[in-house]
C-alpha cells in the first residue's frame, strides 16, 4: 500500500506524447483509488477500469 503505481505512471507518462494510451496493471488494492484520482488531478484521461483475478487494469490516455 504505497503511492507506487501512481509514480511510476507519472513517469511514464510525462515520456509519452498526447494522444497516447497505456495500460497499467497493479496489485496494490489502494491503486483503485488512487490512480483514477491522479487521472482526474493531472488531466490524463482514465478510459476504462476493470479487474482481472488479482489485478485492476487500466487504460489510460495521455492529455
Amino acid at each position: 500500500m504505497c503511492p507506487l503505481p501512481v509514480l511510476r505512471l507519472a513517469k511514464v507518462l510525462r515520456g509519452l506524447n498526447v494522444g497516447t494510451q497505456l495500460t497499467i496493471w497493479a496489485d496494490d488494492p489502494i491503486a483503485v483509488i488512487d490512480i483514477p484520482h491522479f487521472c482526474a488531478e493531472s488531466g490524463h484521461e482514465l478510459l476504462s477500469q476493470s479487474d482481472e483475478d488479482d489485478f485492476q487494469i487500466y487504460i489510460i490516455e495521455r492529455k
